[in-house]
């Protein structure tokens, strides 16, 4: 077995079903096709057809759509043990572009060897089915999160969100967790301005709640960071540190 036991996909799946030896092999093989990809260039581009999956390995990626105006909605950041463009291996055309946000190592996956996983390992490919209903799931919150929660909620919302992420995958506890994100990728998310975005962080870091500064996110009252946001993680549907 060369996949690392307590690599973040691993982490990830670990949180849905004990891995057996078998599923420890048919992961390994998922990984041995690794690739590095630079900051600011797009992997995936929207609309692009006949795609592979990859799995994330190191780095943060964003997933985008531009509109005809040449605006960006960001859809979500991919971390440490997500898959990247599952969906758009399934349905033959990316119906959105991604982009990593730093360098990143990435196991690039074939359709076929996919297939081929899932037929070995029904376990394995109901664990997969789980994280992308997971992804999902976390998008429908993102769409409630710019329609109905005001600026405040909706950044503590989203930070807390990604600190249970992390936390499940070894990366981030109720201290905090490191950030390469910007303001700009902030606005381009919660669909505020980045002028709005350094307004918000600086409310909730005058109210005692949280830092982000210098690549870092600080949680200093993480229990009133969850009152402000109404944050129930059940819809991550895990149990990482965060939630013990």
């Amino acid at each position: 077995m060369t996949v690392e036991t307590h690599s973040p996909l691993i982490r990830k799946l670990s949180a849905f079903v004990a891995l057996s030896e078998a599923e420890f092999g048919v992961l390994d093989r998922l990984h041995r096709r690794r690739r590095t990809f630079v900051a600011g260039r797009d992997m995936v581009h929207q609309g692009q057809s006949g795609q592979v999956a990859y799995i994330l390995s190191s780095g943060w990626v964003c997933s985008y759509k531009i509109q005809a105006d040449g605006t960006r909605q960001i859809v979500d950041f991919q971390i440490p043990g997500d898959f990247l463009g599952l969906r758009s291996v399934l349905l033959r055309t990316s119906d959105h572009s991604f982009e990593p946000i730093v360098d990143i190592e990435a196991a690039e996956v074939l359709t076929s060897d996919l297939l081929d996983a899932f037929a070995q390992t029904p376990r394995l490919a109901t664990a997969i089915l789980w994280a992308a209903s997971r992804d999902e799931a976390m998008v429908v919150e993102h769409l409630v999160g710019i329609g109905r929660r005001d600026a405040d909620a909706r950044m503590a919302h989203f930070l807390l969100e990604l600190g249970s992420r992390l936390a499940l995958v070894g990366m981030g506890s109720r201290e905090g967790f490191e950030c390469p994100l910007t303001q700009y990728h902030l606005a381009d998310t919660l669909g505020l301005s980045a002028v709005h975005v350094n307004r918000v962080l600086r409310q909730l870091r005058e109210s005692g709640l949280v830092t982000f500064r210098e690549g870092r996110v600080a949680f200093h009252d993480y229990v009133g960071l969850v009152e402000l946001a109404e944050f129930d993680p059940a819809y991550l549907d895990q149990t990482g540190p965060l939630l013990n």
